[in-house]
C-alpha cells in the first residue's frame, strides 16, 4: 500500500466519522427537579414556602395570579440532526400552598399528564376600521365649532 492510498483511506475515514457524528442526537436538559430524598424531608402541613425553599432551593417559577405554588420544572430536550428539537422527558413538581403559607399537597406530572393548549390569537378591532378615509374626512366635517377657531 502506497503512502498516497494510506493518506486517502484515512483521509474518507475521517469524513466517515465526522458525517455519522454530525448524524447523531444530541441531548440537552433544561431545569432542576428535587429528587425523592430531598422531598422527603417536606412535611405537609408544616413546612412554609421558606423552609421548602431553605430544603430544596428556589422554583423555577411560581403561581401566576397568587403565591399559591411553586413550581419546579425539568425537560430533556433531543435533537437530531437538522430536525426540530423535540421534548422526549419533561417532569413538573407543583408544590401547593394554604392561605397561610403552609404547604398543602405535594404533586408530580411528567410528560404524559401534559396537555396541548392551542394558542388563539385574539385581536382587538378598531372602531372605524370598516370606514373608508374619505367617509371619515367628510363626517368631521360638521364637528367643529365656532369657538374651535378663536
Amino acid at each position: 500500500m502506497s503512502g498516497k492510498s494510506f493518506r486517502f483511506g484515512k483521509t474518507i475515514a475521517v469524513l466517515c466519522m465526522l458525517a455519522l457524528a454530525g448524524c447523531s442526537a444530541q441531548f440537552r436538559n433544561h431545569g432542576y427537579v428535587p429528587n425523592d430524598e430531598d422531598l422527603s424531608q417536606i412535611t405537609v402541613g408544616v413546612d412554609t414556602r421558606a423552609s421548602v425553599e431553605d430544603l430544596v432551593g428556589a422554583p423555577a417559577m411560581s403561581g401566576v395570579m397568587t403565591e399559591s405554588a411553586s413550581y419546579y420544572v425539568q425537560s430533556r430536550v433531543r435533537q437530531f440532526a437538522y430536525r426540530k428539537p423535540e421534548v422526549v422527558e419533561r417532569q413538573v413538581l407543583a408544590i401547593s400552598y394554604d392561605s397561610a403559607g403552609v404547604v398543602s399537597n405535594i404533586e408530580t406530572f411528567g410528560l404524559e399528564d401534559g396537555k396541548i393548549v392551542p394558542i388563539s390569537r385574539r385581536i382587538t378591532g378598531t372602531s372605524g376600521a370598516s370606514e373608508s378615509i374619505l367617509r371619515r374626512l367628510i363626517g368631521n366635517l360638521g364637528a367643529f365649532r365656532a369657538s374651535d377657531f378663536l
